[in-house]
C-alpha cells in the first residue's frame, strides 16, 4: 500500500467515527454530510427500501426523532472493514441506548460511502431494531 491508500484509509475511519461520535455528542452538525446525502436506516420513515435524501432532510425525518434516545448513549466501535477501491467503509459497533429501561445494546454494522473530500454520500445502518420497537420480543 502507498501513502495515498494510507491517507485514504485513514479518512475513511475518521468520516465513520465522526458519525459515531457525532451520535454520541448528539452534534448532527459535526457529522460530515454532503448535501444530497442518502440514508436507509431500519428505522427511518419508510425503512430500507425508502432512502432519506438530502441532509436537511436527515435533520428533520431521521435526527430529529433520535434525539430522545441520545442522552447517556454509549458507543463501542468494534472494528473498520474498508473495500477494494477504497470508497466505502463498513464499522462495526455496540451502540447502548440507556434511555430504555432495561439499556438495549445495539449491535450495528453501519456502511458510509465517502467523497474524495470526507463527506458522507451514502449511509446504510444494518441492525436488528426489535429490542427497541418491540422491547420483550425475547421473552415471547
Amino acid at each position: 500500500m502507498n501513502t495515498q491508500d494510507d491517507e485514504r484509509r485513514q479518512l475513511l475511519k475518521s468520516v465513520a467515527e465522526a458519525y459515531f461520535r457525532g451520535l454520541q455528542q448528539q452534534d448532527f452538525a459535526s457529522i460530515p454530510y454532503d448535501e444530497n446525502v442518502t440514508l436507509r436506516a431500519p428505522l427511518s420513515p419508510g425503512g430500507v427500501n425508502r432512502p432519506l435524501v438530502g441532509e436537511s432532510v436527515l435533520r428533520t425525518q431521521w435526527w430529529q426523532p433520535l434525539v430522545p434516545a441520545l442522552p447517556g448513549l454509549q458507543v463501542r466501535i468494534l472494528d473498520h472493514y474498508i473495500n477494494e477501491p477504497s470508497t466505502a467503509i463498513v464499522t462495526e459497533a455496540e451502540i447502548t441506548i440507556t434511555v430504555l429501561d432495561p439499556p438495549v445494546t445495539l449491535r450495528v454494522a453501519d456502511r458510509f460511502t465517502v467523497s474524495d473530500e470526507g463527506k458522507i454520500l451514502e449511509q446504510e445502518n444494518h441492525f436488528d431494531p426489535r429490542d427497541v420497537t418491540n422491547p420483550g420480543w425475547q421473552d415471547a
